[in-house]
């Protein structure tokens, strides 16, 4: 029996499910409505949307005030420790590379990699690159780094930036070191390492298209029609990198499958070349007839670097994974040291059994591994004091917003779920039956339209698309790594990563004519997504399993 102190949510408070279900959208709709029509920022919409909901979850789903902020404190502690944590050293990572000039140096590597054909430096940068910073750093940054080398290169502005945007989406689905799918762990209860490999399952399938998508975009057809071998070369790599870690570790997917697309890549063109040299648009060229940007200019025609500078520049990458795949792997039990423990538990409205909003402090979780490889990599490059001064200035100055974000979106999730707001929204979802298997992965995508970030959208609509599956009798994990997937699909038309990403472009405070740009690819993204959600359904369900 349950204690009766213990908070039972109500399923239909108003007696009427559309009624109920309308009710629960208003969160929602107070986000998009602050976000899309009055233009607020992020994290001050997400303090709105969090006030709307503890007024609603207290007063119209009747949970007691108390414990609804208990909820919401537990869910805050989530967001700061489960995501902030991470991402910061993260960024901390990125920023000393950049700060010590390594960075550059291995940027600069790259592009002396790849010959003059635009397909060849699109795979290798925007695809391969892109995965790699995606993995590492997150939050629109491989826009902002690839379309200046790609603009260098000769592509149009615009189209520059859709290439990076595009590319940004199947090989970085596992975000920022797995930020998005520990956030959507957080929320749903389940395992993180079992929902990772469901991602990674369904990316599997996605990554197959996305490099023939990219070819087309820089060289149309003959381009494509000559080209595709790349196509094949840099879908198969990343996957080959990618898929085999995603089912045991959650965290480091993007980067090693980034890795392994590059050194394929970089094999494959020794010993095959697309017959006609292209450049952008489809225009046959002689290398020497390429007009390039003074960064691109200087590493091609500079000095080669010597093998023991690339190195110098691969190693940090390398001690990160070291250091994540041996603190973080399934022989490790660091990750699952607990500290301290706290929770506020209700019944649900649906299952009628208990569920918890809790927060676990994990010390040694990859948040950690990743500060113990960041103290490495400082170890190993030595930067001076001003150095890391300004990697932290830099760091916090583009986080402080994101940190807000996580905060008060993981306290409004937390009380959505412990309110019953997401189960009574789940059951009038549920009515639809099997069609939602279509509506899955566009709420993801609809979700990083509004907040600009795929770990808030899994904060926001993961528990949610939990218990419609649960209501529908699906494999648990499938609808919230649909949700997770569609949100990564949806990442061009995020105004928020939209606005990082064209920083380095003449199209700041410009990104409705960028996101205009993107949007009719992404939605053909979207629609394979949905016939992958499909495939799975009906033919490999046990694969969701």
């Amino acid at each position: 029996m349950f204690d009766l102190a213990v908070f039972h949510q109500v399923k239909d408070p108003v007696s009427n499910v559309p009624g109920t279900t309308l009710l629960a959208l208003v969160p929602v709709a107070v986000l998009l409505v602050s976000l899309a029509a009055f233009r607020v920022t992020a994290w001050l919409a997400v303090i709105i949307g969090s006030i709307v909901t503890i007024a609603l979850g207290v007063g119209v789903w009747q949970a007691p005030f108390g414990a609804t902020m208990e909820a919401y404190i537990w869910g805050a502690l989530t967001g700061a420790w489960a995501i902030d944590w991470i991402v910061f050293w993260g960024v901390m990572i990125y920023f000393t590379l950049v700060e010590t000039g390594m960075f550059d140096r291995f940027k600069r590597w790259l592009i002396q990699q790849a010959t003059a054909d635009i397909r060849i430096q699109t795979l290798l940068l925007a695809w391969a690159f892109g995965a790699l910073l995606e993995g590492l750093v997150g939050f629109g940054y491989p826009w902002a780094i690839v379309a200046p080398i790609l603009i260098a290169l000769g592509v149009v502005e615009l189209d520059a930036i859709r290439v990076g945007a595009i590319a940004n989406n199947a090989p970085v689905s596992f975000g920022a070191l797995g930020a998005p799918i520990i956030g959507l762990a957080a929320v749903t209860g389940l395992d993180v390492v079992h929902l990772g490999a469901i991602v990674g399952r369904i990316v599997a399938v996605l990554a197959l298209l996305p490099p023939f998508v990219l070819i087309y975009l820089v060289s149309g057809k003959r381009g494509l029609k000559e080209g595709w071998p790349l196509g094949v070369v840099g879908a198969l790599a990343y996957i080959l990198g990618q898929f085999p870690i995603s089912q045991f570790n959650p965290y480091l997917p993007d980067i090693i499958g980034a890795l392994v697309c590059f050194g394929a890549l970089l094999i494959f063109i020794r010993f095959w070349k697309p017959r006609t040299i292209l450049g952008y648009g489809g225009i046959p060229v002689e290398e020497q007839e390429v007009e390039l940007g003074e960064e691109v200019r200087e590493a091609r025609h500079g000095p080669r670097m010597r093998p023991g500078e690339v190195v110098q520049a691969v190693l940090p990458f390398i001690i990160l994974v070291i250091v994540v795949i041996a603190w973080t792997g399934p022989w490790s039990s660091l990750p699952g040291v607990v500290l301290f423990s706290g929770a506020v538990e209700a019944v649900s409205s649906l299952s009628h059994k208990a569920l918890a909003a809790e927060f676990d402090f994990k010390p040694w979780i990859a948040g950690t591994a990743i500060l113990a490889s960041w103290i490495l990599i400082v170890a190993y490059l030595r930067p001076s004091g001003r150095q890391l001064g300004n990697a932290l200035r830099r760091s916090l100055q583009q986080l402080w917003g994101a940190f807000l974000v996580a905060f008060f979106i993981f306290g409004l999730a937390y009380v959505f779920n412990y309110t019953g707001m997401a189960t009574s929204l789940a059951y009038g979802f549920s009515q639809v039956g099997t069609a939602f298997i279509v509506l899955a992965p566009i709420l993801g995508w609809i979700g990083v339209a509004l907040s600009g970030s795929n770990t808030s959208t899994n904060a926001l609509f993961g528990q949610f698309q939990l218990a419609v599956g649960q209501q529908i009798g699906v494999p648990l994990p499938m609808f919230p790594a649909l949700n997770s997937v569609g949100a990564e699909v949806g990442k061009p038309v995020a105004p928020q990563t939209a606005s990082v990403g064209v920083s380095t472009t003449r199209f700041v405070r410009n990104e409705g004519e960028v996101i205009r740009h993107n949007m009719v690819w992404t939605l053909f993204l979207l629609l394979y997504l949905i016939g992958i959600g499909l495939m799975y359904y009906f033919l490999f369900r046990s694969a969701m399993r």
